[in-house]
């Protein structure tokens, strides 16, 4: 029982790394978004490409531009910190008791 154990750990610990990668990666396209960047610059285009799926599935549900304002990343990025919280403690919970 104890490799299901730590490959639960493991399984945690990888997805509380991409989670926090896609944080910082959504709060620089939020302030990627204030400047006006040149779109041809890969590490520019590399970041849309990241962002722009989650991006688009809460703005495709949630009407959430008042003002002129987007404010998608931040139900993103709120959305990223109850799956750090929620779903990386569970299993990090889960596997320590298999342990």
């Amino acid at each position: 029982m104890y490799v299901i154990g730590y490959l639960l750990m493991a399984i945690a610990k990888v997805l509380d790394l991409v989670l926090l990668l896609f944080m910082w990666i959504v709060i620089a396209r939020a302030i990627l978004s204030w400047v006006n960047p040149d779109p041809f610059n890969p590490i520019v285009r590399f970041i849309h490409n990241v962002t722009e799926p989650a991006l688009y599935r809460v703005r495709a549900f949630i009407p959430v531009s008042f003002g002129g304002i987007d404010f998608s990343p931040i139900i993103v990025l709120l959305g990223v910190i109850f799956l750090r919280t929620f779903v990386v403690s569970s299993l990090i919970r889960l596997s320590a008791n298999l342990l």
